[in-house]
This record gives structure tokens, C-alpha cells and sequence, in this order.
């Protein structure tokens, strides 16, 4: 990580999601990381969605993939986007993404955290909350991301 980050402000923008998946939504989100020359981790939850995930960046389009990979893929520093269960950071990503139920303790070291998670969800609105309190005390400037009727984002605090 760069001294750069690790002398900025953390941003922590939650993205609430209400009309797409997970799915729709994360490529677009990693692909304009990555457009901006950033590394990337992404957390998942559950070991299951992990897999998938490592499925969906390789085939989200017919005629492209977002480069990445887990600990089994070699060296997890040369990815540009590194796959995980924990709260690891080998790459030294400067954005990280949580998703589907996973959780930072810290949020130090990061330009940006993304946590995304499902609104039709009570314990994934609870968890998000709670995430958002845990943001502010660490002193992050934090952002709330709705999706408007026609599937973009609105930002609403």
C-alpha cells in the first residue's frame, strides 16, 4: 500500500441494492477500478460465493473478463483483483469490496471500501448499518448508494 493511502482518508460507500443482483452489479464496479489503474480485493461471505464470483468475472461478458484470482492461483500479490474469505490484503488493493455478508474490522489503508448488499434482506440491512456506524467512529467519510428505478445509482447521504 501506498503511503499515499495510508495517509487518506478511507471513503465508504455503501451500495443498497434493490432492482439488480450482486451480479450486475459488481463487474461494473471492479471494471472501473481497474480502468483507473487501482488493485482491488474482493470479500465474500460465504466460500459459495466466492466460486461464484470467481466464475462471474471470467464470463460476465461474451467478449471480456476482469483479470483476477484466489490464494490457489499463485502468487495472490500479482493480482490486480484478489478473491478472498478474510480480511487479507497481499496486493496491497487500495479499494476493497465486501459482499454478501462480509465485514471489515478496520478500515484504514483503503482510498475506498464498497460494502454491497441485498436491501431485500433484513440481517443484510442490519449488518450494513451496523458497518456504517462502525465507518463513522473510525473517522471514514462515508456515502449511501441507492438504485433508481431504471437500475442506476443515486446518492442519498
Amino acid at each position: 500500500m501506498s503511503e499515499a493511502v495510508a495517509e487518506t482518508k478511507t471513503e465508504v460507500w455503501f451500495y443498497h441494492l434493490e432492482r439488480q443482483p450482486l451480479e450486475s452489479v459488481l463487474p461494473s464496479l471492479v471494471q472501473r477500478t481497474l480502468a483507473r489503474g487501482w488493485r482491488a480485493v474482493v470479500q465474500a461471505g460465504t466460500a459459495e460465493r466466492l466460486e461464484a464470483i470467481d466464475s462471474l468475472l471470467w464470463t460476465f461478458a461474451d467478449d471480456s473478463f476482469l483479470p483476477h484470482g484466489t490464494a490457489r492461483d499463485g502468487d495472490p500479490a500479482e493480482q490486480p483483483v484478489f478473491l478472498t474469505l478474510t480480511e487479507e490484503n497481499p496486493a496491497q488493493a487500495a479499494i476493497r469490496f465486501l459482499v454478501d455478508g462480509a465485514t471489515l474490522s478496520r478500515f484504514e489503508g483503503y482510498l475506498r471500501v464498497v460494502l454491497i448488499f441485498d436491501g431485500h434482506e433484513t440481517a443484510a440491512v442490519e449488518q450494513a448499518r451496523a458497518q456504517w456506524k462502525a465507518a463513522k467512529a473510525e473517522g471514514c467519510s462515508v456515502t449511501y448508494w441507492q438504485q433508481t428505478a431504471a437500475g442506476g445509482w443515486e446518492r442519498k447521504a
